[in-house]
């Protein structure tokens, strides 16, 4: 046998190995991570226990973000459903009614003043505290202003002849100020006194006007008082006075002013039959005081 020759002493390599793959090695005494992780399971059951849940919670999270990928990919996902009307129905605002603007403003003369022109102006007319009658003097506000110095002035109505005079006052020499709504408007041509308040009719009664010679006056005039417990039966049970006065009788005792009153002869009313007051039947006048306030402007007109 040793006589063999050199080739035949060469080992042949087992089929199962390839001439390129390497010897395998020996078993090497250092444990692999897999034994490592068993045998920290075995020594330590809680851990492995922890192990487990924290491998759920990766495995959860990681395919929630592949579902969230999918989602995001997928253009129908992202598109939400259109309501078919809103979830709250909000009308259109509703227009709020305008203010009714009180129809005139008047205050009573608190001391005796001058009116003027025009503030700081000519002087027109004396102004006093008190009425003919006696009643505290009002005058009817239709303006104000104030002159170079600061100081404010009250443009008023007078109670003068010619009527339909204004002048300024100064704002101090008046009381406090106060609006009415109503109007009361009188017409010669049919004989007729209409009380309005903002606009609504609340009364139209039938009247007497002055006659020939003593014509009742035209123009814008206000109510100044209110008279009751007058002498004799002639003006029946209430009277307003106002500030027109008659053109033609300026002799009269306090100077011919135009009042509204009763009758003692409700037959000549309706009728030409005063020497210019406005005459009304007696249950009229009582109507007429339960609606009409002193201050109510009167404008009448042919």
């Amino acid at each position: 046998m040793s006589g063999a020759p050199a080739s035949s002493a060469r080992q042949v390599a087992p089929p199962w190995r390839s001439a390129s793959t390497p010897p395998p090695s020996a078993p090497s005494s250092k444990p692999s991570p897999a034994m490592r992780v068993r045998a920290g399971i075995r020594e330590h059951p809680r851990l492995a226990a922890l192990a487990v849940v924290a491998l759920a919670t990766v495995a959860t999270v990681a395919s929630s973000m592949s579902t969230g990928a999918e989602q995001v990919a997928s253009p129908r996902s992202t598109v939400l459903p259109t309501a078919s009307s809103s979830a709250v129905s909000v009308r259109d605002p509703a227009a709020m009614p305008a203010p009714v603007a009180p129809t005139a403003a008047w205050a009573p003369v608190l001391r005796r003043t001058v009116a003027r022109r025009s503030p700081r102006g000519r002087a027109v007319r004396r102004v006093g505290t008190r009425t003919p009658e006696g009643t505290t003097n009002l005058l009817e506000i239709i303006g104000r202003r104030r002159d170079a110095a600061g100081r404010l002035w009250a443009h008023v109505r007078l109670a003068t002849l010619p009527n339909g005079t204004t002048g300024w006052v100064p704002r101090s020499a008046l009381g406090a100020v106060t609006t009415v709504r109503t109007h009361l408007a009188i017409d010669l041509a049919r004989r007729t006194a209409t009380l309005r308040r903002d606009g609504r009719v609340l009364l139209r009664v039938p009247i007497g006007i002055g006659r020939a010679g003593a014509a009742t006056p035209t123009g814008r005039f206000y109510v100044r008082n209110r008279l009751t417990h007058l002498p004799g039966r002639a003006y029946g049970p209430v009277a307003f006075g106002t500030s027109a006065r008659s053109a033609d009788l300026t002799d009269w005792p306090a100077g011919g002013y135009i009042g509204i009153h009763g009758t003692d002869r409700p037959d000549l009313v309706p009728g030409r039959v005063s020497h210019g007051c406005i005459r009304m039947r007696n249950p009229d006048i009582v109507r007429l005081a339960r609606l009409m306030p002193v201050g109510t402007p009167v404008t009448v007109h042919a």
